[in-house]
Protein backbone atom coordinates (compact mmCIF):
# COMPACT_ATOMS: atom_id res chain seq x y z
CA UNK A 1 0.00 0.00 0.00
CA UNK A 2 1.32 3.64 -1.04
CA UNK A 3 1.99 5.68 1.44
CA UNK A 4 -0.18 8.65 2.21
CA UNK A 5 0.91 11.72 0.81
CA UNK A 6 1.64 14.62 3.61
CA UNK A 7 1.35 18.20 3.13
CA UNK A 8 2.79 20.16 5.80
CA UNK A 9 1.86 17.46 8.92
CA UNK A 10 -1.16 16.87 7.46
CA UNK A 11 -2.22 13.88 5.57
CA UNK A 12 -3.77 15.33 1.93
CA UNK A 13 -6.84 14.31 0.90
CA UNK A 14 -8.07 14.23 -2.68
CA UNK A 15 -11.02 13.69 -4.44
CA UNK A 16 -11.47 11.28 -7.12
CA UNK A 17 -10.30 13.56 -10.01
CA UNK A 18 -7.61 14.44 -7.97
CA UNK A 19 -8.50 17.70 -6.42
CA UNK A 20 -6.93 18.48 -3.14
CA UNK A 21 -9.87 19.18 0.00
CA UNK A 22 -9.53 21.35 2.87
CA UNK A 23 -8.25 18.99 6.10
CA UNK A 24 -10.70 20.91 8.17
CA UNK A 25 -13.03 23.72 6.72
CA UNK A 26 -11.30 27.40 6.39
CA UNK A 27 -13.59 29.11 8.88
CA UNK A 28 -12.70 26.60 11.21
CA UNK A 29 -8.74 27.04 10.64
CA UNK A 30 -8.56 30.69 10.65
CA UNK A 31 -10.16 30.21 13.75
CA UNK A 32 -7.86 27.93 15.09
CA UNK A 33 -5.11 30.67 14.15
CA UNK A 34 -6.31 34.06 15.53
CA UNK A 35 -6.95 32.20 18.55
CA UNK A 36 -3.73 30.82 18.61
CA UNK A 37 -2.29 34.85 17.85
CA UNK A 38 -3.85 36.09 20.61
CA UNK A 39 -2.56 33.52 23.02
CA UNK A 40 1.46 35.11 22.04
CA UNK A 41 3.77 36.60 24.48
CA UNK A 42 4.38 40.70 24.59
CA UNK A 43 7.47 42.19 24.49
CA UNK A 44 7.55 45.93 25.47
CA UNK A 45 3.90 45.59 25.51
CA UNK A 46 3.31 44.31 21.85
CA UNK A 47 2.65 40.97 20.95
CA UNK A 48 5.82 38.93 19.96
CA UNK A 49 4.75 38.75 16.44
CA UNK A 50 5.13 41.96 15.99
CA UNK A 51 8.25 42.95 16.68
CA UNK A 52 10.02 39.31 15.96
CA UNK A 53 10.34 38.32 12.26
CA UNK A 54 11.42 34.74 12.78
CA UNK A 55 9.38 32.79 15.46
CA UNK A 56 8.90 29.16 16.13
CA UNK A 57 5.41 27.17 16.69
CA UNK A 58 5.95 27.83 20.49
CA UNK A 59 7.04 31.82 20.14
CA UNK A 60 10.58 30.81 20.72
CA UNK A 61 12.51 33.46 18.48
CA UNK A 62 15.18 32.17 16.10
CA UNK A 63 18.62 32.14 17.49
CA UNK A 64 20.05 31.94 13.90
CA UNK A 65 18.32 35.40 12.79
CA UNK A 66 17.98 38.94 14.30
CA UNK A 67 16.42 40.25 11.05
CA UNK A 68 12.93 41.73 11.20
CA UNK A 69 10.48 43.27 8.88
CA UNK A 70 8.49 45.92 9.90
CA UNK A 71 6.49 47.84 7.82
CA UNK A 72 5.89 44.84 5.67
CA UNK A 73 5.38 42.44 8.75
CA UNK A 74 2.81 44.90 10.50
CA UNK A 75 1.56 46.62 7.22
CA UNK A 76 0.25 44.05 6.11
CA UNK A 77 -0.51 42.11 9.68
CA UNK A 78 -2.62 45.56 10.08
CA UNK A 79 -4.66 45.13 6.67
CA UNK A 80 -5.63 41.43 7.91
CA UNK A 81 -6.78 41.79 11.07
CA UNK A 82 -9.35 44.38 10.04
CA UNK A 83 -10.50 42.65 7.62
CA UNK A 84 -10.66 39.97 9.84
CA UNK A 85 -12.55 41.68 12.32
CA UNK A 86 -14.76 43.28 9.85
CA UNK A 87 -15.12 39.65 8.61
CA UNK A 88 -16.33 38.73 12.15
CA UNK A 89 -19.26 41.65 12.02
CA UNK A 90 -17.00 43.57 14.45
CA UNK A 91 -17.99 40.97 17.29
CA UNK A 92 -14.37 40.50 18.52
CA UNK A 93 -12.66 43.31 20.09
CA UNK A 94 -9.46 41.81 20.88
CA UNK A 95 -8.73 41.41 16.48
CA UNK A 96 -9.16 45.11 16.82
CA UNK A 97 -6.76 45.67 19.47
CA UNK A 98 -4.31 43.66 18.04
CA UNK A 99 -4.33 45.85 15.09
CA UNK A 100 -4.08 48.92 17.03
CA UNK A 101 -0.51 47.18 18.61
CA UNK A 102 0.65 46.29 15.86
CA UNK A 103 0.45 50.15 14.61
CA UNK A 104 1.47 51.53 17.82
CA UNK A 105 4.90 49.45 16.85
CA UNK A 106 4.90 50.93 13.58
CA UNK A 107 4.78 54.53 15.71
CA UNK A 108 6.71 54.55 18.54
CA UNK A 109 9.38 51.87 17.84
CA UNK A 110 9.97 51.43 13.78
CA UNK A 111 10.24 55.12 12.26
CA UNK A 112 13.34 57.10 11.07
CA UNK A 113 14.99 59.81 13.11
CA UNK A 114 12.95 63.37 12.54
CA UNK A 115 15.77 65.27 11.07
CA UNK A 116 16.61 63.42 7.70
CA UNK A 117 15.15 63.48 3.92
CA UNK A 118 12.62 60.66 4.91
CA UNK A 119 11.64 61.63 8.35
CA UNK A 120 9.79 59.52 10.70
CA UNK A 121 9.20 56.95 7.68
CA UNK A 122 8.51 53.18 8.61
CA UNK A 123 11.67 51.31 8.28
CA UNK A 124 11.39 48.19 6.06
CA UNK A 125 14.16 46.23 8.10
CA UNK A 126 15.92 46.59 11.39
CA UNK A 127 17.09 44.25 14.38
CA UNK A 128 15.27 42.33 16.87
CA UNK A 129 15.25 43.27 20.36
CA UNK A 130 15.93 47.84 19.77
CA UNK A 131 12.68 49.34 21.02
CA UNK A 132 13.13 51.93 19.34
CA UNK A 133 15.18 51.04 16.34
CA UNK A 134 18.82 52.33 16.07
CA UNK A 135 19.77 54.40 13.59
CA UNK A 136 21.59 52.10 12.03
CA UNK A 137 19.45 49.23 12.18
CA UNK A 138 18.67 48.37 8.46
CA UNK A 139 19.03 44.58 7.67
CA UNK A 140 18.79 41.91 5.20
CA UNK A 141 19.87 43.52 2.02
CA UNK A 142 19.09 46.83 3.41
CA UNK A 143 22.22 48.77 4.49
CA UNK A 144 22.59 50.01 7.79
CA UNK A 145 20.91 53.32 7.24
CA UNK A 146 18.31 52.30 4.57
CA UNK A 147 14.76 52.15 4.08
CA UNK A 148 12.41 51.65 1.21
CA UNK A 149 9.75 53.62 0.11
CA UNK A 150 7.48 51.27 -0.86
CA UNK A 151 6.86 49.42 2.52
CA UNK A 152 6.34 53.12 3.88
CA UNK A 153 3.59 52.98 1.49
CA UNK A 154 2.45 49.46 2.95
CA UNK A 155 2.65 51.48 6.51
CA UNK A 156 1.04 54.59 5.43
CA UNK A 157 -2.12 52.68 4.05
CA UNK A 158 -2.13 50.90 7.02
CA UNK A 159 -1.82 53.44 9.15
CA UNK A 160 -5.11 55.09 7.04
CA UNK A 161 -7.03 52.34 7.31
CA UNK A 162 -6.68 51.84 11.03
CA UNK A 163 -7.91 55.52 11.60
CA UNK A 164 -10.58 54.37 9.50
CA UNK A 165 -11.23 51.98 11.94
CA UNK A 166 -10.53 53.70 15.17
CA UNK A 167 -10.62 57.19 15.20
CA UNK A 168 -7.09 57.59 16.49
CA UNK A 169 -5.86 60.91 15.14
CA UNK A 170 -2.50 59.53 15.43
CA UNK A 171 -3.07 57.05 12.85
CA UNK A 172 -4.19 59.74 10.57
CA UNK A 173 -1.20 61.95 11.56
CA UNK A 174 0.91 59.22 10.44
CA UNK A 175 -0.59 58.12 7.51
CA UNK A 176 -1.05 61.88 6.49
CA UNK A 177 3.08 62.34 6.85
CA UNK A 178 4.10 59.61 5.37
CA UNK A 179 2.11 60.63 2.09
CA UNK A 180 3.78 64.28 1.72
CA UNK A 181 7.40 62.73 3.05
CA UNK A 182 6.78 60.53 -0.52
CA UNK A 183 5.20 63.44 -2.57
CA UNK A 184 8.70 65.23 -1.28
CA UNK A 185 10.71 62.56 -2.97
CA UNK A 186 8.16 61.24 -5.98
CA UNK A 187 10.16 61.69 -9.39
CA UNK A 188 8.70 61.19 -13.01
CA UNK A 189 9.16 57.77 -13.99
CA UNK A 190 9.41 55.86 -17.21
CA UNK A 191 10.24 52.68 -18.58
CA UNK A 192 13.36 52.13 -16.95
CA UNK A 193 12.70 53.41 -13.62
CA UNK A 194 9.69 54.28 -11.24
CA UNK A 195 8.96 57.12 -9.31
CA UNK A 196 10.89 56.31 -6.32
CA UNK A 197 14.10 54.52 -6.28
CA UNK A 198 13.60 50.83 -4.57
CA UNK A 199 16.37 51.73 -1.25
CA UNK A 200 16.91 54.79 -0.27
CA UNK A 201 19.65 56.01 2.48
CA UNK A 202 17.18 58.23 4.90
CA UNK A 203 19.80 60.34 5.31
CA UNK A 204 20.32 62.28 2.21
CA UNK A 205 17.44 60.39 -0.13
CA UNK A 206 20.55 58.81 -2.05
CA UNK A 207 18.81 55.88 -4.06
CA UNK A 208 19.86 52.53 -4.75
CA UNK A 209 17.86 50.12 -7.50
CA UNK A 210 15.98 52.37 -10.12
CA UNK A 211 12.96 49.91 -10.36
CA UNK A 212 10.73 49.21 -7.11
CA UNK A 213 7.62 46.77 -8.77
CA UNK A 214 5.16 47.62 -6.09
CA UNK A 215 3.92 50.92 -6.38
CA UNK A 216 0.17 50.14 -5.54
CA UNK A 217 0.57 50.53 -1.71
CA UNK A 218 1.51 54.39 -1.96
CA UNK A 219 -1.17 54.83 -5.01
CA UNK A 220 -3.88 53.34 -2.32
CA UNK A 221 -2.51 55.92 0.06
CA UNK A 222 -3.24 58.58 -1.55
CA UNK A 223 -6.55 57.73 -2.59
CA UNK A 224 -7.31 56.99 1.01
CA UNK A 225 -6.43 60.34 2.10
CA UNK A 226 -8.26 61.34 -0.42
CA UNK A 227 -11.45 59.80 0.45
CA UNK A 228 -10.76 61.35 4.15
CA UNK A 229 -10.97 64.72 2.65
CA UNK A 230 -6.94 65.41 1.68
CA UNK A 231 -6.64 67.06 -1.29
CA UNK A 232 -3.02 68.15 -1.89
CA UNK A 233 -1.97 65.07 -3.16
CA UNK A 234 -4.50 64.77 -6.45
CA UNK A 235 -1.45 65.73 -8.91
CA UNK A 236 1.21 63.29 -7.48
CA UNK A 237 -1.56 60.26 -7.25
CA UNK A 238 -2.74 61.35 -11.20
CA UNK A 239 1.73 61.33 -12.08
CA UNK A 240 1.54 57.68 -9.93
CA UNK A 241 -1.75 55.84 -12.06
CA UNK A 242 -0.62 57.19 -15.16
CA UNK A 243 3.23 55.48 -14.87
CA UNK A 244 1.32 52.39 -13.41
CA UNK A 245 -1.10 52.86 -16.48
CA UNK A 246 1.09 53.27 -19.50
CA UNK A 247 4.67 51.74 -18.28
CA UNK A 248 4.13 49.47 -15.67
CA UNK A 249 0.97 47.11 -16.69
CA UNK A 250 2.25 47.41 -20.39
CA UNK A 251 5.29 45.78 -19.04
CA UNK A 252 3.23 42.58 -18.01
CA UNK A 253 2.92 41.79 -21.57
CA UNK A 254 6.61 41.75 -22.48
CA UNK A 255 9.22 40.60 -19.87
CA UNK A 256 7.72 42.38 -16.52
CA UNK A 257 10.84 44.27 -16.20
CA UNK A 258 9.09 47.15 -14.62
CA UNK A 259 8.09 44.59 -11.48
CA UNK A 260 11.04 44.00 -10.39
CA UNK A 261 12.33 44.07 -6.93
CA UNK A 262 9.70 43.74 -3.62
CA UNK A 263 11.32 41.43 -1.00
CA UNK A 264 13.20 42.88 1.81
CA UNK A 265 15.83 40.17 1.71
CA UNK A 266 16.84 40.18 -2.16
CA UNK A 267 18.69 43.18 -4.14
CA UNK A 268 19.13 42.09 -7.45
CA UNK A 269 17.70 45.09 -9.48
CA UNK A 270 16.22 42.58 -12.52
CA UNK A 271 14.57 40.08 -10.01
CA UNK A 272 10.75 40.21 -10.91
CA UNK A 273 8.34 38.89 -8.15
CA UNK A 274 4.53 38.38 -8.05
CA UNK A 275 3.73 40.23 -5.39
CA UNK A 276 3.51 43.37 -6.95
CA UNK A 277 1.37 42.37 -10.08
CA UNK A 278 -1.16 40.47 -8.19
CA UNK A 279 -1.62 43.27 -5.62
CA UNK A 280 -1.99 46.02 -8.50
CA UNK A 281 -4.80 43.35 -9.89
CA UNK A 282 -6.39 42.78 -6.71
CA UNK A 283 -6.39 46.72 -6.65
CA UNK A 284 -7.78 46.84 -9.77
CA UNK A 285 -10.51 44.47 -9.27
CA UNK A 286 -11.50 45.96 -6.04
CA UNK A 287 -12.20 49.60 -7.41
CA UNK A 288 -12.91 48.81 -11.14
CA UNK A 289 -14.66 51.23 -13.57
CA UNK A 290 -13.96 53.87 -10.46
CA UNK A 291 -10.19 53.87 -11.11
CA UNK A 292 -9.55 52.27 -14.79
CA UNK A 293 -12.00 51.96 -17.53
CA UNK A 294 -10.04 49.07 -18.74
CA UNK A 295 -9.80 47.45 -15.23
CA UNK A 296 -11.02 43.92 -15.98
CA UNK A 297 -8.11 43.32 -19.62
CA UNK A 298 -5.44 45.17 -16.96
CA UNK A 299 -5.92 42.97 -14.18
CA UNK A 300 -6.15 39.51 -16.98
CA UNK A 301 -2.82 40.93 -18.15
CA UNK A 302 -1.24 40.95 -14.65
CA UNK A 303 -2.65 37.78 -13.76
CA UNK A 304 -1.11 36.31 -16.82
CA UNK A 305 1.87 37.56 -16.53
CA UNK A 306 2.24 36.19 -12.60
CA UNK A 307 0.69 32.25 -14.19
CA UNK A 308 3.51 32.17 -17.38
CA UNK A 309 6.05 32.78 -14.81
CA UNK A 310 5.44 32.37 -11.95
CA UNK A 311 3.38 29.45 -10.69
CA UNK A 312 4.53 25.73 -10.63
CA UNK A 313 3.17 22.56 -9.55
CA UNK A 314 3.25 21.04 -5.96
CA UNK A 315 1.68 17.04 -5.87
CA UNK A 316 -0.68 18.02 -9.03
CA UNK A 317 -1.94 21.86 -7.63
CA UNK A 318 -1.18 25.12 -9.27
CA UNK A 319 0.86 26.92 -6.65
CA UNK A 320 2.40 30.74 -6.58
CA UNK A 321 5.98 31.21 -6.31
CA UNK A 322 7.65 34.78 -5.11
CA UNK A 323 10.22 36.00 -7.33
CA UNK A 324 12.94 35.06 -9.66
CA UNK A 325 15.26 34.00 -7.23
CA UNK A 326 12.79 32.41 -5.56
CA UNK A 327 10.41 29.09 -6.29
CA UNK A 328 8.99 28.37 -2.94
CA UNK A 329 5.45 28.59 -2.52
CA UNK A 330 5.59 30.55 0.57
CA UNK A 331 2.20 30.72 2.69
CA UNK A 332 2.13 34.81 1.66
CA UNK A 333 2.51 34.85 -1.74
CA UNK A 334 0.61 31.61 -2.61
CA UNK A 335 -2.55 32.90 -0.75
CA UNK A 336 -2.34 36.08 -2.16
CA UNK A 337 -2.08 34.38 -5.78
CA UNK A 338 -5.60 32.28 -4.58
CA UNK A 339 -7.39 35.34 -3.20
CA UNK A 340 -6.78 37.48 -6.43
CA UNK A 341 -7.71 34.44 -8.62
CA UNK A 342 -11.02 34.17 -6.44
CA UNK A 343 -11.70 37.89 -6.96
CA UNK A 344 -10.91 37.76 -10.91
CA UNK A 345 -13.09 34.64 -10.96
CA UNK A 346 -16.36 36.39 -9.34
CA UNK A 347 -15.72 39.78 -11.29
CA UNK A 348 -15.65 37.75 -14.92
CA UNK A 349 -17.47 34.16 -13.79
CA UNK A 350 -14.45 32.01 -14.74
CA UNK A 351 -15.34 28.64 -12.83
CA UNK A 352 -11.80 27.74 -14.21
CA UNK A 353 -10.32 30.51 -12.79
CA UNK A 354 -12.27 29.89 -9.14
CA UNK A 355 -11.31 26.26 -9.18
CA UNK A 356 -7.46 27.27 -9.68
CA UNK A 357 -8.01 29.98 -6.42
CA UNK A 358 -9.22 27.40 -4.25
CA UNK A 359 -7.30 24.74 -4.81
CA UNK A 360 -4.27 27.07 -3.81
CA UNK A 361 -6.22 28.66 -0.66
CA UNK A 362 -6.55 25.10 0.05
CA UNK A 363 -2.97 24.00 -0.38
CA UNK A 364 -1.82 26.94 2.13
CA UNK A 365 -4.33 26.09 4.60
CA UNK A 366 -2.52 22.92 5.17
CA UNK A 367 0.29 25.12 6.57
CA UNK A 368 -2.27 25.32 9.63
CA UNK A 369 -1.50 22.51 12.10
CA UNK A 370 -4.56 21.12 14.59
CA UNK A 371 -3.72 23.91 17.07
CA UNK A 372 -3.54 26.64 14.96
CA UNK A 373 0.28 27.22 14.59
CA UNK A 374 1.01 27.73 11.00
CA UNK A 375 4.20 27.30 8.69
CA UNK A 376 5.81 29.82 6.51
CA UNK A 377 6.20 27.30 3.59
CA UNK A 378 5.08 23.52 3.40
CA UNK A 379 8.96 22.12 3.37
CA UNK A 380 9.62 23.71 6.38
CA UNK A 381 9.73 20.26 8.88
CA UNK A 382 7.50 22.60 11.63
CA UNK A 383 5.34 25.49 12.75
CA UNK A 384 6.68 29.11 12.37
CA UNK A 385 9.14 30.71 10.53
CA UNK A 386 8.71 34.07 8.77
CA UNK A 387 6.08 35.79 10.52
CA UNK A 388 4.51 37.33 7.54
CA UNK A 389 4.41 34.25 5.22
CA UNK A 390 3.02 32.19 7.94
CA UNK A 391 0.55 34.80 9.04
CA UNK A 392 0.19 38.15 8.83
CA UNK A 393 0.20 38.21 5.16
CA UNK A 394 -2.28 35.39 4.50
CA UNK A 395 -5.18 35.75 6.47
CA UNK A 396 -6.57 38.59 5.05
CA UNK A 397 -6.02 36.69 1.48
CA UNK A 398 -8.42 34.76 2.62
CA UNK A 399 -10.68 36.68 3.50
CA UNK A 400 -11.08 38.10 0.73
CA UNK A 401 -11.57 35.40 -1.11
CA UNK A 402 -14.21 34.60 1.27
CA UNK A 403 -15.84 37.58 0.78
CA UNK A 404 -15.61 36.71 -3.40
CA UNK A 405 -16.91 32.62 -2.25
CA UNK A 406 -19.00 32.84 0.61
CA UNK A 407 -20.00 28.99 0.35
CA UNK A 408 -16.00 28.30 0.27
CA UNK A 409 -15.98 29.52 4.14
CA UNK A 410 -17.81 26.33 6.01
CA UNK A 411 -17.19 23.93 3.02
CA UNK A 412 -15.52 20.34 3.87
CA UNK A 413 -14.23 19.55 0.43
CA UNK A 414 -16.94 17.06 0.05
CA UNK A 415 -19.12 18.89 -2.47
CA UNK A 416 -17.67 19.28 -5.99
CA UNK A 417 -19.55 22.78 -6.25
CA UNK A 418 -17.23 23.60 -3.82
CA UNK A 419 -13.96 23.71 -6.12
CA UNK A 420 -15.76 24.00 -9.36
CA UNK A 421 -18.33 27.03 -8.75
CA UNK A 422 -21.33 27.44 -11.17
CA UNK A 423 -20.26 30.87 -12.07
CA UNK A 424 -20.18 34.79 -10.91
Amino acid sequence: MAAPTMIAGHEAVFDGIGRLMPWTTWMNALDLEMKFYQTCPREHGYPRFACETFLDGDWTPSTARNDVIPATQNGMGIISYLKYYELGERSDPAYLETARLMGDYLLREALTPGDCAYPSFSRSTGKRGQFPQRADSGSQSDRPFEIQPDKGGIGGYAFAKLFQATGDARYFDQALHTARVLAAHQAVGDCAKSPWAFRVDYRDGAGRGPISGNMVYILRLYDELSKLGVTEFAAQRAALWQWIKQQQIPSAVAGGELFAQFFEDHDTPTNRTAWAPLNLARYLLEERDAIDADWKSHSACLIEFVRRNFTHAEFGITVCHEQDEDHQAWGGVNSTYGAVLALHARATGSAALAAEACQALNFTLYLIDERGRPRDVFTNPSAGGWQEDAHTDVIHNFVDAIRAYPEWAQADGSAAEVLVPGGA
